[in-house]
């Protein structure tokens, strides 16, 4: 099933979470450890010497910090990395440095090594996922979400939502559509696989970076033009109604295809809720999550959208979207915010009735 093992070193400064991390990921059939390192000096002898697929990085590390040798790695070796991060503020913060500095996921640290099976688990498949990653597009990915001129603001108030939904490489391509998109944009709301702890810093960065109004999204709160909601972590969330209001509905419930939150849930969600005044987005990610509800939005009328081969860092989820029928269109990541802006101008829906935020 997975063919040759995904080489891993880890790199982390407590000999315990190394341990308990190369014990429990070689219980996985796809995964080789072939190192471990203490600081970010002895990792740079041994990605020369043993020639890892992909790193498993700590960003908080004596020395020499996570996020300078990341970088360095990045201008002088670049390579596959997914970062295992504490749950605290200051790990959430380090976390979204290391996206925008080259790495393609963050995990949840193991507190312990009695809970540590589940965490790797789902570590073991994104390290697996993100090994296959083309550098080059992420290279590219981040230099696009840097520097992207935004499109002309929309001229009326719209009913429409727009969800997106994306996984590994997508924390840089969201920011690279947002960057892009009015500050008035149609209400939004966003699943990006991240796991609890991480989705607050996620869109703190987001709203400082792109000036639009981003937010972790809460029980109850309203999608509004202007407005953008992130999945909670480890929470999945979904669209409902009230009479003109839309608004999210944040829930617990059992993984679905391997997460919480899911893509699926919300884009499904979507279809229900609002129909064809719903546009679908789906950006690079692993696995295929989020294909089967794309094809649900379409199915009740939204145009939607899978992000192109060429662009993505992983080809998993639009490539399954597109298999499945549930893209309308296909395209690079620089055309999305234009063509999803011209969706909403061509949708000509607008408020019945004011919508209070």
């Amino acid at each position: 099933m997975y063919g040759a093992p995904t080489r891993v070193l880890v790199v982390d400064d407590s000999a315990v979470v190394r341990r308990v991390l190369e014990t429990e990921l070689n219980k996985h059939p796809g995964i080789e450890v072939v190192g471990t390192a203490p600081n970010p000096y002895v990792a740079r002898d041994m990605i020369l010497q043993v020639k890892p697929d992909v790193l498993s990085l700590d960003v908080e590390m004596p020395r020499m910090d996570g996020i300078t040798f990341l970088r360095k790695l990045m201008q002088h070796h670049p390579m596959p990395v997914v970062v295992v991060s504490s749950l605290t503020q200051k790990g959430g913060a380090l976390a979204m440095s290391a996206l925008r500095a080259g790495a393609l996921a963050v995990m949840s640290k193991p507190r312990a090594a009695y809970n540590a099976s589940g965490i790797t688990d789902e570590l073991a498949e994104t390290l697996i996922s993100v090994a296959r990653a083309d550098m080059g597009r992420v290279q590219a990915a981040a230099q696009r979400a840097q520097a992207a001129p935004p499109v002309s603001a929309l001229a009326q108030t719209t009913q429409v939502v727009l969800a997106i939904g994306a996984s590994a490489g997508g924390t840089t391509a969201i920011e690279a559509v947002l960057r892009r998109m009015p500050r008035d944009l149609p209400g939004t709301v966003i699943t990006q696989h991240m796991p609890e702890g991480f989705t607050q810093s996620f869109a703190d960065r987001l709203a400082k970076e792109t000036g639009i109004d981003v937010r972790e999204g809460k029980q109850n709160d309203s999608v509004v033009q202007g407005r953008v909601l992130i999945a909670p972590g480890g929470k999945h969330m979904v669209l409902r109604r009230s009479g003109a209001r839309y608004y999210v509905e944040i829930k617990d419930g059992p993984r679905v295809q391997r997460h919480r939150p899911s893509v699926d849930v919300m884009f499904r969600s979507v279809a229900q809720t609002a129909g064809s005044n719903a546009i679908g987005v789906i950006l690079t990610g692993m696995g295929q999550d989020g294909a089967q509800g794309l094809k649900e939005m379409r199915d009740a009328g939204a145009p939607t959208v899978a992000q192109d081969e060429a662009s993505c860092v992983v080809f998993g989820m639009p490539k399954k979207a597109i298999e499945l029928g549930g893209a309308q269109e296909v395209r690079s990541l620089d055309e999305i915010p234009n063509h999803v802006m011209d969706l909403v101008r061509r949708s000509g829906v607008s408020h019945e009735h004011s919508v209070g935020r």
